[in-house]
């Protein structure tokens, strides 16, 4: 049999989920984690799954759960994240976490006994505000000893103290970790964020591996001085250091990288930032990714010679450090299987193909055999305000997901995922 899920209903949810966070005046969502925005939509998140009558809980690292099913079976857990980069889009992390509800409703609906109790979860700080992805590291109990003690974001704010303005305690975050074989699979929906499935005209993506992120600070420091009377031969501008280190990001990737290597500088910061004044400061972050642990680290440690270089030849000091890593992460081929099976039962067109983004599943992985589900991005186009999935897309998607997880979930399952 199929399980079919309410879409309507679906959409109420997303839209729902949307009213936190939404600035009209840009069209983006803005739900940083650990602020006023993120705090609020977990705790809607949370009710609405009461709501439905699944015991909720708000963990250590502000992870929200919603279970139903049998208290002493290992759980198939489902969900996404709520937070959102600065000005995102509507469809990122949100849409994963609405299906893994709907999923729970439409089982539970269709009356099908659970063998396995689903957990529906909605992670904390997915987007990397801090580094890494906080959440799912700390369920899986893969923090990096004293990391989020000494962690800030790109405007030097604390870890320790977003987390306490949200009434959370960073000295509590180990306890978020999940025991070893209580988790049966892990499995998430989320949108592409990039052009392949709709380069491809295919409706769903099942991701074989997720890319690894390395995030590097850097700090270029020449000399802060009046634009008008510093000749232009004697100045030490630091904004040039960063213009000719980021110039030189794309011929390095192509040089030292692979097809799935990224380099990307993504947050700039100047001082004093100001029109007439020389800078003296420049601060970015350089993003590197790969499915290929070995070159992923190859190409931060040549980006951060890179810069070194560069900055010497400019008479400007550079200095460097990795403030996280996130290795690439093979996902679970039992779950792949199940997944492409599902979806040639049920005709949907499903591609297999790497993640180039980082999500939960790569690092639920160490926790428990994890799969992840993608629906096509219109134009590739997220973490932006023009972010968008067609409804017929999401419905495919979602068609997936919710018998992949009563596969897994119901009595009398054939899926063999341990």
């Amino acid at each position: 049999m199929s399980i079919q899920f309410d879409s309507d209903r679906l959409a109420r949810l997303l839209g729902e989920i949307n009213a936190f966070g939404h600035d009209p005046a840009t069209g983006g969502y803005d739900r940083p984690a650990f602020g006023e925005a993120d705090m609020a939509v977990r705790a809607f998140f949370r009710a609405a799954m009461a709501a439905d009558g699944l015991a909720t809980r708000m963990d250590a690292a502000g992870n929200v759960f919603g279970r139903l099913g049998p208290a002493d079976a290992p759980a198939v857990m489902v969900g996404s994240h709520l937070d959102t980069v600065p000005c995102g889009g509507a469809f990122d992390g949100a849409l994963g976490c609405a299906a893994a509800l709907e999923c729970v409703r439409s089982i539970r609906d269709a009356g099908l006994p659970l063998a396995h109790p689903i957990e529906v979860v909605a992670t904390a700080d997915e987007e990397g505000r801090f580094g890494g992805m906080l959440g799912s590291q700390a369920i899986a109990g893969a923090l990096p000893a004293g990391w989020a003690h000494g962690t800030t974001d790109a405007e030097g704010i604390r870890l320790a103290d977003a987390m306490a303005a949200a009434g959370l305690d960073v000295a509590a975050l180990p306890s978020a970790a999940r025991a070893p074989g209580s988790v049966r699979a892990f499995v998430e929906l989320h949108i592409e964020q990039g052009p392949v499935l709709e380069a491809a005209g295919r409706a769903v993506g099942i991701a074989t591996a997720v890319s690894g992120c390395t995030v590097i600070d850097v700090a270029i420091t020449g000399a802060a001085n009046h634009s008008g009377t510093t000749p232009m031969d004697m100045r030490r501008d630091a904004f040039v250091g960063l213009a000719r280190l980021g110039a030189a990001l794309p011929d390095l990737a192509r040089e030292r990288g692979g097809p799935d290597s990224r380099l990307t500088i993504g947050h700039v910061a100047l001082v004093p930032n100001a029109a007439h004044t020389i800078p003296g400061e420049a601060h970015c972050t350089i993003i590197v990714r790969d499915i290929d642990a070995a070159l992923m680290d190859a190409l931060a440690e040549a980006a951060i010679g890179l810069g070194a270089r560069v900055c010497a030849d400019l008479g400007l000091a550079h200095a460097a450090r990795i403030r996280s890593r996130l290795a690439p992460v093979g996902l679970d081929p039992a779950l792949t299987a199940l997944f492409a099976a599902e979806a040639a039962r049920l005709g949907i067109d499903a591609l297999t193909m790497p993640s180039g983004a980082g999500h939960d599943a790569q690092t639920m992985a160490r926790l428990a055999p994890s799969g992840l589900l993608f629906v096509p991005s219109r134009r590739g186009i997220s973490h932006a305000p023009d972010e968008f999935t067609a409804w017929p897309d999401i419905e495919r998607g979602m068609t997936l997901l919710v018998n992949a997880v009563g596969a897994l979930a119901t009595a009398g399952s054939q899926s063999n995922i341990k």
